[in-house]
């Protein structure tokens, strides 16, 4: 760990609620800081004064909290549905969707899914306190990423010829799905 006492249980309380390379890098610019007071400071006067520097436990997780990645990808992609989902009720409606050759069961699980997404990057846009929680942003952009692959393979299986009112649902699916497959590899850690 770092070196003094206070400062090993300052990073033990962020150990359990960040993830490690964070930790790793706030446990090096604390170790540093300490040991820059040293020089005018006792050791437990310097890692107070290190500990002062960096904030609070719960300053530090809500600051990396507001930048998660999965956070902000949630946030983009709660930005982008209704103009998505607009695209998309337009086009079905002007091409009839409801009398295409597709069962009901996989309409509903499709709705169902985009619940749980909609929930996911919900509670990750919302999450104040947690890290754990912001990482639902990248578990709904992947399902999205799934569910809009899957409307597109069904368009291009089920659908008669292609209504021009479906052209900027496509796209703009087309979009998300570039966006969210670029963005998706930062929001789970890699």
């Amino acid at each position: 760990m770092a070196g003094h006492q206070l400062i090993d249980q300052h990073l033990a309380l962020l150990a359990g609620r960040l993830p490690g390379s964070a930790v790793d890098e706030l446990a090096d610019g604390l170790t540093e800081t300490w040991h820059h007071h040293l020089a005018g400071l006792s050791p437990t006067s310097a890692a107070d004064a290190a500990i002062a520097e960096f904030g609070t436990p719960d300053q530090i997780i809500d600051a990396f909290v507001t930048h998660a990645p999965g956070r902000r990808i949630a946030l983009r992609l709660l930005a982008s549905g209704p103009i998505v989902g607009v695209c998309w009720a337009a086009g079905l409606i002007a091409s009839r969707g409801w009398t295409w050759p597709l069962p009901h069961a996989p309409r509903i699980v499709f709705g169902l899914l985009l619940c749980g997404v909609v929930v996911a990057l919900l509670a990750a846009t919302t999450s104040r306190h947690s890290y754990r929680r912001t990482r639902l942003g990248a578990a709904g952009g992947a399902t999205l990423l799934v569910l809009d692959t899957a409307m597109l393979t069904t368009l291009s299986i089920v659908t008669p010829p292609l209504a021009w009112p479906l052209l900027p649902a496509i796209l703009a699916s087309l979009i998300r799905i570039a966006w969210t497959a670029r963005s998706l590899p930062a929001a789970l850690g890699r």
